[in-house]
């Protein structure tokens, strides 16, 4: 029988992420979850998941997230899932840059924070895989979401990068960009979400693309189809049919 996994989440105490601990520790995995409020987490889940551990930090902690993973990886270290990430829910015209600042420093510094001390510890070992959550959005520039798009796409061309170098030490590096999910994070968008799949299911298929080790996975199919339509189109297309578009929004 294979050795139980241990794997180690950011952001796993609500949507993706907790569905994701939930998956891993019904196969008997050993599974940490990090989230800034731990409340977050049902009641008594420890009782019913004895090999659930857990921290209370924020991924902008650089100190903490390198403690916790080191703690974490003295009984052993295989997957690594930066999950943890914010979005814009009130999507303007004009560009928050103070918001924007703190979705990019958590979606790009967090995922450094998070895979820092990771490799740090898999590389030596020649051994592990860590997985970066991005987005549909990493491949175009949507309107009202400058700052999340290109937080995204940062993760995306990393974690396409770190697949070509982390090869030689046997590491894989997975990219996860699915579309729009139900979970807290979209709930509190304000604007349309086509295709919206529920957590779970969405965990599910995220799940399957990492065991089988993908270096990119893309869902659901019908947001796949129309992202790489729009991805591939001349720019001055594309600009001139989002723009016809809001314009007509707007009346």
């Amino acid at each position: 029988m294979a050795a139980a996994k241990s794997v180690f989440i950011t952001g796993g105490t609500t949507g993706i992420g907790f569905d994701l601990a939930k998956m891993y520790l019904d196969e008997g995995a050993r599974v940490a979850v990090t989230g800034r409020n731990l409340s977050k987490l049902p009641e008594k889940i420890q009782e019913k998941y004895p090999k659930l551990i857990t921290f209370e930090l924020d991924v902008l902690d650089k100190e903490g997230m390198e403690k916790a993973i080191i703690d974490f990886s003295n009984e052993g270290l295989d997957i690594v899932i930066a999950n943890a990430g914010r979005s814009v829910g009130d999507k303007s015209d004009i560009p928050d840059f103070s918001g924007g600042s703190d979705v990019i420093q958590t979606n790009i510094q967090g995922v450094l924070n998070t895979f820092g001390p990771s490799l740090e510890i898999m590389i030596p070992k020649k051994s592990g895989q860590i997985v970066g959550l991005a987005s549909l959005a990493a491949f175009i520039g949507l309107p009202g979401a400058s700052f999340y798009c290109a937080s995204k796409a940062a993760v995306l061309k990393m974690m396409e990068t770190w697949s070509i170098d982390l090869k030689q030490f046997n590491i894989t590096s997975t990219c996860i960009c699915p579309g729009f999910i139900d979970t807290p994070l979209t709930q509190k968008n304000k604007h349309s979400m086509p295709f919206l799949m529920p957590a779970e299911k969405g965990a599910r298929l995220i799940k399957n693309a990492i065991d089988g080790k993908k270096a990119l996975y893309i869902f659901p199919w019908q947001m796949k189809i129309l992202i790489t339509i729009l991805n591939k189109m001349p720019r001055w297309l594309y600009r001139l049919i989002l723009s016809s578009k809001l314009a007509n929004y707007r009346g």
